[in-house]
């Protein structure tokens, strides 16, 4: 088994932004920890979870996951946390100053692909350095799909 193949099943994938893909070019990604309450893992660990409209951003000299949805865990009762709470992303100091530096320098932002467990059973988000698609970029990502599409479909026939 190659090790891209023995990463994504080590990989338990439980929410991912399709949507960035779409309306983003990704420059680069990175793994980051995120602070959760007992009740969010639990909801996560369910397969519930969602990233669309979520982003990253620095406050108070640290990196914060904003907007990401992580629904009640339903035998939580009281001990249950707000669903759309600021987390604390982990990074190393470097790597924290380079994205700040990216995000107020060349206007990109920080979106989160996807949240996952890694193989150790700690819960990951992969964040991606974007920048914007204009309208024009997209109709083009989709008209190079579809055709990647027809000619697969045309060497299937013939072949």
């Amino acid at each position: 088994m190659s090790n891209a193949r023995a990463a994504a099943a080590a990989r338990r994938l439980v929410a991912q932004n399709r949507k960035a893909r779409h309306d983003y070019f990704i420059d680069s990604t990175l793994e980051a920890g995120i602070v959760l309450h007992g009740t969010e893992v639990k909801a996560l660990r369910q397969g519930k979870g969602n990233l669309v409209d979520s982003f990253a951003g620095e406050k108070g000299g640290e990196l914060w996951l904003f907007n990401a949805y992580i629904p009640e865990y339903k035998a939580g009762h009281r001990f249950n946390h707000e669903t759309k709470r600021p987390r604390k992303l982990l990074v190393n100091k470097r790597e924290l100053s380079r994205l700040i530096g990216a995000v107020q320098r060349a206007g990109v932002t920080l979106i989160p692909l996807a949240i996952y467990f890694n193989d150790r059973g700690i819960a990951k988000v992969e964040l991606g350095l974007a920048r914007g698609k204009k309208q024009y970029d997209k109709r083009e990502t989709s008209k190079q799909r579809d055709w990647d599409r027809q000619k697969a479909r045309l060497l299937r026939a013939k072949g």
